[in-house]
């Protein structure tokens, strides 16, 4: 398999996935000797055009898991703006320490339906959005040096690719329901439609959080009210210069105080090939 490019793409809205899927592109193309490009595929004016590759293109494609799947609300611009002609991809899901149960078979096949064949995938560990006590500093020197010898993997692997070759397979069910998170008793929780508050004795109105916010849910001249859909990534939380917005949701702090107390022990890099 002759390949001229390298292509990353991802979606990440607190900065993990952005690092893991840039460690291991760099190394790919370092290992491949091939140019590369990274496309950021997550504000909504990053995501309004489509992403066409080309048979010749390795796209390295990135996502966090949200309760054990991909994004929801990523999905219609995942399915829309994704086209691949036969291209070989490489599938990268981040999680928060506790597991990306189907997050990245779902992704392999979303893929796969786009016209792009995963040659290779992995998930990998990260801080937990909601929390520094989960993952905290990962990805780390050791899960870089992990990446990085996957990179070398893939590209062994491709340089002895035909051109004809099955997609790769990887554990889970991509139609699996999505986790229903449990808080603090066990019992389910439901905060769909938790927003960020925001300390107005903290905030300058800067709209560093609106400008961050992936959903675009944020009002840019009065960065207290979120009309849009919030997803709970916690861009604005971790983004914010002055450390004006929170979560006060009981139904949701008790589901971070659940993870807290049950996920403790590092979780591993997953890769398969």
């Amino acid at each position: 398999m002759e390949l001229r490019q390298i292509t990353a793409v991802y979606f990440s809205a607190t900065g993990v996935t952005d690092k893991v899927v840039r460690t291991l592109a760099e190394a790919l193309a370092e290992s491949l000797s091939l140019p590369l490009r990274c496309r950021s595929f997550t504000r909504p004016a990053e995501r309004a055009e489509a992403l066409n590759f080309e048979a010749e293109e390795l796209a390295v494609v990135g996502v966090p898991t949200y309760a054990g799947k991909t994004p929801n609300k990523l999905l219609p611009d995942l399915k829309a703006k994704l086209r691949g002609n036969g291209t070989p991809a490489v599938s990268v899901v981040t999680f928060g320490n506790r597991a990306f149960d189907n997050s990245l078979a779902e992704l392999c096949a979303i893929l796969g339906a786009n016209g792009l064949r995963t040659v290779a995938a992995g998930a990998f560990p990260g801080r937990h959005a909601f929390t520094d006590a989960l993952g905290e500093g990962r990805p780390d020197w050791e899960d870089r040096r992990k990446i990085q010898n996957f990179a070398k993997q893939i590209a062994a692997k491709l340089q002895g690719l035909p051109e004809s070759f099955s997609p790769v397979e990887v554990p889970g069910d991509s139609g699996a329901p999505y986790y229903i998170p449990k808080g603090l008793d066990g019992d389910p929780v439901k905060f769909l439609k938790a927003k960020p508050q925001t300390d107005l004795g903290k905030c300058c109105n800067c709209g560093v959080c609106a400008r961050a916010c992936p959903m675009g849910a944020i009002n840019p001249e009065n960065v207290a009210e979120v009309p849009g859909t919030c997803i709970k990534c916690q861009a604005c939380v971790r983004k914010c210069t002055h450390h004006a917005k929170y979560f006060d949701d009981p139904a949701f702090l008790s589901h971070v105080a659940m993870l807290e107390k049950n996920f403790q022990e590092p979780k591993d890099c997953s890769v398969f090939l």
